[in-house]
């Protein structure tokens, strides 16, 4: 298992429960709301890189996270209890977090909240969405891919597809002028043929009228022998 959401599953202890170690390829681990107050049971997950915790009543205790996941890149905290900065000074301990979400936390409402933070956290390169110079982040597919990269192999594809077309449009081309070339030589034949039939049929005509002038000639040859 590699992703496992519990969101809205109620924890009756504010505890999380039935996770173990033995989820120990689990990349993605979801509990928005379950009424955490706590993440002390959390085991270790050394493959974990997502975490959502929002919406619950966490307010502290986050060193458990820093020993437990370490390689950790996106955390998020919103709606939670944490009201100042030394209870997140612990993610210090995460070189890999990338992505933090405070948002709806006590926190957020104090003075330079967002310089502090990034002071606090030099490792991060997105707070609630946005990087040091309130850049909105990037949407990423699960690989890691950005959107970009996958519209560039989609125009790869594309390129394949027209091609493709060109292919079949030259394709019916061809076979339209070898259809052409078809009905041309049926047409010459035809035409061939009925041009020796006409000949043919003059012939007889001919050879008919050769006929009747000798029978006539041999009647009037007949007549005079008579007289």
């Amino acid at each position: 298992v590699q992703e496992l959401v519990l969101d809205n599953c109620r924890s009756d202890e504010g505890k999380i429960e039935g996770i173990t170690e033995e989820f120990s390829n689990l990349e993605l681990l979801s509990l928005t709301n379950v009424g955490l107050t706590s993440v002390a049971d959390i085991p270790k997950l050394d493959k974990l890189k997502k975490l959502e915790l929002s919406d619950n009543r966490i307010s502290g205790g986050l060193e458990v996270l820093a020993e437990r996941l370490v390689n950790l890149t996106h955390l998020n905290l919103s709606g939670n209890k944490f009201k100042d900065l030394s209870t997140l000074e612990p993610l210090k301990k995460l070189p890999q977090l990338k992505s933090l979400d405070l948002f709806n936390c006590e926190v957020t409402n104090l003075g330079a909240y967002r310089d502090s933070i990034f002071t606090l956290l030099p490792q991060l390169t997105y707070l609630d969405g946005y990087d040091v110079d309130n850049c909105e982040a990037s949407d990423f597919d699960d690989d890691g891919d950005s959107i970009d990269e996958l519209d560039g192999e989609g125009g790869e594809s594309d390129d394949l597809e027209e091609e493709d077309e060109e292919e079949e449009d030259s394709g019916d081309e061809d076979g339209d002028s070898e259809g052409d070339d078809d009905d041309e030589d049926d047409e010459e034949e035809d035409g061939g043929e009925s041009d020796d039939l006409e000949e043919e049929d003059e012939e007889e005509e001919d050879s008919g009228d050769e006929d009747g002038d000798s029978e006539g000639d041999d009647d009037d040859e007949d007549d005079e022998d008579d007289d």
